[in-house]
């Protein structure tokens, strides 16, 4: 399981589940593979083709309970039954109503089925898996600060804070993520892309911008290519957009998240300023933050005080910049591949 734990921390498969799968037959590895995109093979298809004839028989260690259902991959669980796999052992079951069933279908055709969980397999999934089980989006917020304590310029510009490093790891969040979001001063005044460049994925995020009052223009650079989706009040709301309830404190963003879900989106990088991370923070919407702390100083800008009742997971050096990774108690934080080539 730790070996399938390792494969799952490989390519770029949001909002899907990061998946690893080994086989074993007679205590040698016979195949292995892992999830890599929305729309490719899943690990236990990748790991079955590796194996071969030599599948039937084999013991299956997953770290995702296989799934039940045709998506846009057929299901795992017939897959396995077809190969003639003997056992499968699997370490995290499949929160998603609507893939789960894989280990029922399994151990009524007969085969010995395992439920062993793994530290490693569950942090490396943690988004994925606390989605579900929260019914909404996970929320995972990404700050740059400067070494006195400001995100922005007075005026709101806040390019650029830290160095190259820090910047690309900055795209591997939004590769992990799978969907972006920031607010409409941000996407003003910055006029930010919101892709991932830094890292060869095949495929960019979702991109979301708060916009209630539109003040982001049509022919915004966010609007390029796949455009991005405006986020608006309920009552507002035209096709293509997002509308979500108005509460005292602005719109209701835990609704937000629970549509985010609903749309197929398991988790979102919230880039936005000082005032969208705030307003998150305020309805106890953030699950991870990651903080990137640089050298450099602005002397006076605009603050921000990071989110309550996280806890201190990792810490790493970028060059001249420092990455430290906040998370709620009980949702660990896995290590996918692109940050252990990041960190060299």
């Amino acid at each position: 399981m730790a070996r399938a734990a390792e494969l799952a921390a490989r390519g770029w498969p949001a909002p899907n589940p990061r998946v690893g799968c080994v086989l074993v037959s007679d205590g040698r590895i016979v195949g292995q593979g892992h999830h890599d995109r929305k729309g490719g093979p899943h690990a236990e298809i990748v790991a079955l083709g590796e194996a071969g004839r030599l599948a039937r028989g084999a013991t299956a260690y997953v770290t995702l309970e296989p799934c039940d259902h045709q998506g846009l991959t057929p299901p795992c669980s017939l897959a396995l039954l077809e190969a003639g796999v003997r056992e499968v052992v699997y370490a995290d079951a499949d929160p998603n109503p609507t893939a789960q069933g894989g280990a029922e279908r399994l151990r009524t055709a007969g085969v010995v089925v395992r439920h062993e969980p793994s530290s490693e397999a569950s942090a490396i999934n943690s988004a994925f898996l606390n989605a579900h089980r929260c019914s909404r989006a996970y929320g995972i917020a990404k700050a740059a600060l400067t070494a006195d304590g400001f995100m922005a310029q007075p005026d709101g510009t806040s390019r650029w804070i830290t160095g190259e490093r820090a910047r690309a790891a900055g795209h591997g969040l939004r590769a992990e993520a799978g969907a972006v979001l920031i607010g409409a001063e941000t996407a003003v005044l910055d006029r930010p892309l919101l892709t991932v460049r830094a890292f060869e994925t095949g495929w960019q995020p979702r991109r979301y911008v708060i916009d209630p009052h539109r003040r982001v223009p049509v022919d915004s650079s966010l609007f390029d290519g796949a455009p991005a989706v405006r986020i608006v009040s309920e009552a507002n709301a035209a096709a293509g957009e997002i509308g979500v309830p108005i509460l005292r404190s602005g719109l209701d963003l835990g609704a937000l998240l629970t549509e985010l879900l609903a749309q197929g989106t398991t988790s979102v990088l919230i880039e936005g300023g000082p005032r969208t991370i705030r307003a998150f923070t305020e309805q106890s919407l953030i699950d991870r933050f990651d903080l990137f702390s640089s050298g450099n100083r602005f002397g006076h800008g605009r603050s921000l005080e990071p989110p309550a009742g996280l806890v201190l997971q990792s810490v790493r050096s970028l060059g001249e910049d420092v990455w430290a990774t906040y998370s709620r108690l009980g949702a660990p934080v896995g290590v996918p591949e692109w940050e252990r080539s990041l960190r060299g």
